[in-house]
């Protein structure tokens, strides 16, 4: 049965206050010596990463997204000479690709665009096909045409930066950065696996081996299902009435042995605990449809009845963001905001970069009976 939350939310019940300084620009030496911020309670508790085994109990199911991030940003030019930026957010068959595109005037179907220097210059040229998924989407398709038949994975390890978010200052025209070598180990998750991300599951990356050590001598059973993160995981929500916000659509899949370890978590009578938010809507995806790959724009705001996940590990997230809205509906609106005043006030590092918090599923957000 739906559930109707007891009062309506919008948009602007999202929005708070953030200072500049507290957004993370850079990751903490070490992956595990992020704060980690115990949300299971009021008032919360001030932690430190490592600490996340004592919290959890033996049997616990933790639940990863083993999702790799792409260097899917290239640079280039139309012929006319305009510069152009390519965020390649999904590679189809042959040498076909999905892309987002940054340029002053969109060229139109059937134009040649030269990337990385083009075929004649040691990169490759693109020919835009179509708009996707449709004549009015967002997204770009396009054929990308390798001098030596190179496939659209290799000319993205070969020519694209990584592509952080846009919060973190960085180089952003494919220049020398001082920092690429940093980002291109710690934007990525110890066990990352699949290639497919044009970000990074942000929540895994306070994980390295010695915490994942000491969860197996906890007696925490390990699992991973794969969701490619989209860009639109970054797009702001334009209308104050969330009916009418347009969710973007992702990948997922989830292995026979992630769905064996569900099922034997459920017998012990075991919590599952979800890595990150892309873990989430992985899982109560597959709980909706019964399908373990497929597409996902599950949207999940207050009043949303979880069937799979008892606890999260999360990060911090932009204001008026989609992800807000998952944590509130997971955790209680009124908890998750008085948290975040919280966090606020005890200078905790937000977003990508930045420090996580455990939260316990409220009773007051429904579950499957």
């Amino acid at each position: 049965m739906p559930h109707t939350p007891t009062r309506a939310f919008h948009l602007s019940d999202f929005d708070f206050e953030l200072p500049e300084a507290l957004i993370a620009q850079h990751p903490t030496p070490e992956r595990s010596a992020s704060r980690l911020l115990d949300g299971r309670s009021a008032p919360p508790t001030d932690r430190i990463f490592r600490e996340l085994p004592q919290l959890l109990q033996p049997g616990d199911l933790l639940v990863f997204n083993d999702t790799r991030v792409l260097r899917a940003r290239i640079f280039g030019e139309k012929a006319s000479g305009g510069r152009l930026e390519l965020l390649i957010e999904r590679v189809l068959q042959g040498n076909e690709v999905v892309a987002h595109m940054k340029v002053s005037k969109k060229p139109r179907p059937g134009a040649t665009l030269h990337m990385a220097g083009g075929s004649t210059g040691g990169g490759f040229d693109a020919t835009l096909l179509s708009r996707w998924p449709d004549a009015d989407g967002p997204l770009f398709r396009l054929a990308l045409h390798a001098p030596d038949g190179a496939s659209p994975w290799e000319l993205m390890q070969r020519h694209g930066h990584l592509p952080l978010p846009p919060y973190i200052e960085r180089q952003q025209s494919g220049g020398s950065d001082p920092d690429a070598a940093e980002d291109a180990e710690r934007y990525q998750t110890v066990f990352a696996a699949r290639p497919g991300a044009v970000a990074a599951p942000t929540a895994a990356l306070h994980f390295d081996e010695g915490v994942l050590a000491a969860l197996a001598e906890r007696g925490v059973e390990r699992a991973s299902v794969t969701l490619h993160v989209g860009a639109g995981t970054f797009q702001p929500v334009k209308t104050e009435n969330l009916d009418e916000h347009r969710m973007h659509s992702e990948w997922y899949d989830i292995p026979l042995a992630t769905l064996a370890a569900l099922e034997r978590c459920r017998a012990r009578g075991g919590r599952v605990v979800a890595v990150g938010t892309t873990t989430v809507r992985t899982l109560e995806s597959w709980a909706r449809t019964g399908q373990a790959t497929g597409d996902t724009s599950i949207f999940i705001t207050p009043g949303f009845a979880f069937q799979v996940v008892q606890l999260l590990v999360t990060n911090f997230h932009l204001p008026k963001s989609t992800l807000m809205m998952l944590v509130s509906a997971f955790a209680g609106y009124e908890h998750v905001m008085a948290l975040y005043r919280h966090a606020i006030a005890e200078r905790y590092r937000f977003f990508s970069y930045g420090d996580s918090m455990l939260l316990e599923r409220t009773p007051d957000a429904p579950a499957r009976a």
